[in-house]
Order: structure tokens, then sequence, then C-alpha cells
């Protein structure tokens, strides 16, 4: 019998791409099932009471919640191109820095974001990225994950991708070249890659969602 792979989401949302981006990854066939986070699905609240939040991916009809969870839970079960290491310390580092990010530089950039540039805001969330610049460039790799992308990669996808369209909607500037230049490169690559860039969405979409939430009238 075939895998039944459903994944409950919202399209502009960089946790369920990061889900997405791993599906994709492993060439896994799926149903994207689209909520509305302002009137909740039965299903969504059934699988996810907890946190009631996206992404939930449902495999075989059990749900597996939160998107790092998600990433390693599709990497365990399919084989394939691997998104974790297999040397356990180098697995502990991936995870390690996938807290860092959705710990530290997440929040930072957010609060730079909805501060509009507040520049003790920046200066936060710029010390919140100094971290990954510094791990690019003591090890001199092309991603996170060395040659191919990993955990860490994936789990910065919003760092890549997000942050960029924020800077255009509200004219701001987070993520300079100047002060990153391997995140920024980083940036480049990553979005580039196949399975990332089917993954996205339009980036237009963002823009405008940004100006929506953020932008002053």
């Amino acid at each position: 019998m075939a895998d039944e792979v459903k994944l409950h989401g919202v399209t502009g949302s960089p946790f369920v791409c990061r889900a997405v981006i791993a599906l994709n990854l492993k060439g896994i066939k799926y149903e994207f099932v689209a909520e509305d986070l302002s009137n909740k699905s039965a299903d969504l609240l059934k699988y996810n009471p907890v946190y009631k939040k996206v992404p939930v991916l449902v495999h075989n009809g059990n749900p597996i919640s939160e998107s790092l969870v998600i990433v390693e839970y599709i990497d365990e079960v399919w084989k394939g191109v691997p998104i974790l290491p297999q040397d356990a310390y180098e697995k502990a580092q991936a995870r390690f820095w996938a807290k860092v990010i959705d710990d530290k530089c997440l929040p930072a950039v957010f609060k730079a974001v909805s501060s509009h540039g507040e520049e003790q805001a920046v200066a936060e969330a710029h010390e919140a990225l100094q971290f990954l610049e510094n791990e690019l460039k003591v090890k001199g790799i092309k991603f996170f994950g060395g040659d191919n992308i990993n955990l860490v990669d994936i789990a910065a996808t919003f760092v890549a991708f997000w942050i960029g369209a924020a800077e255009e909607a509200l004219g701001i500037e987070v993520l300079s070249k100047h002060k990153f230049p391997k995140l920024t490169e980083w940036s480049d690559n990553y979005v580039n890659c196949q399975a990332v860039k089917e993954s996205l969405p339009p980036r237009e979409n963002l823009v405008a969602f940004f100006k929506k939430r953020f932008g002053k009238a």
C-alpha cells in the first residue's frame, strides 16, 4: 500500500516551507491541505491540539507537528538525500544550530522587521545573525551542511528568503552584503537549489504581506 502523506499548512509560512523543502528533497508525493488560520479546520485542531498551529504532517493517519520535528521525521522515514548527518556529533551540532536559529535569530529578525528597522532592534538582529556568518566563515563551507544543504540550511530558510522580501516591502536593511558577505552568498546559493526554489512562495506575495502587516499608513 502506498504511503498517504498530507501536509496541513499555509503557503506564506517559512515554517511550513521547511517541511515542503524536506518533502521535495526526498521526492515524496504529498497532498497540501491549505489551512485558514483565522478559521482553523477540525482536522488541524484534532491533529495538533497542543499548539493548534501549522505545519502538521499526516503520514498514514499519524500526525507530526512542529516544523523541525517534521523535517527530522521525513529524513528518518524516507531514504535518499540525507538531511541530517550520520555522525552523532555532527548530527548534534546540526540540531544545536537549528535551535540557535529558532531561539535567537528568528525572534531578533522579526523584532527588527516589525519595528521598521529601529536601530536597537537591528543591532540585536545583527548580533544574532553574526553567529551564522561566523559559522560559514570559519568552516569555509557553501552550505551549513557542507557541499549540500542539511537541517540547518532548511531551518534558516526565513533568513535566505523572507528577510529580503521584508526589506523590499518596508525599505529597511537587516541583512547587508557588506556586513554579512558569507550569509548573503549562502542565501543566493540556497534559494537557487532546485528543491528549495520549487518550494518557495512567490516573492511578490511575501512583499505584499509585509507591506500589509507592517507598512506605515
